[in-house]
């Protein structure tokens, strides 16, 4: 079981970035997925998250409006879509998978993780 997480770089606040995480070794059929961030000697956050179909999305507050999950089960991937980016939106991202049917935002749920994608913002 692995994810390939891409997209992460360097922007400018106010720009844009598109993160991508595509699993590998199993489908992400019946999986929920949830992207989540950490930041220097900060905890693990949660992000957002999508159910299995698609059709139910859960956000965190801080990036509500700005950030958008979708995922393509035909090609196994999961998507991130960061507008309006902040310098606080500046972490590590990381992909995550569960079974089950709703979104989640407790990284305790999540059974499978990626090695993460470096997301910095500047000033």
């Amino acid at each position: 079981v692995q994810f390939v997480e891409r997209g992460g770089g360097l922007v400018q606040a106010g720009g844009s970035l598109v993160l991508s995480c595509t699993a590998s070794g199993f489908t992400l059929d019946y999986h929920v997925i949830g992207w989540f961030r950490q930041a220097p000697g900060k905890e693990r956050e949660f992000v957002a998250s999508v159910n299995w179909s698609g059709g139910s999305k859960y956000y965190a507050d801080s990036v509500k409006g700005r950030f958008a999950i979708s995922r393509d089960n035909a090609k196994n991937t999961v998507y991130l879509q960061m507008n309006s980016l902040k310098p606080e939106d500046t972490a590590v991202y990381f992909c995550a998978a569960r079974m089950g049917l709703a979104p989640s935002g407790q990284h305790n749920d999540y059974d499978y993780w990626g090695q993460g994608t470096q997301v910095t913002v500047s000033s």
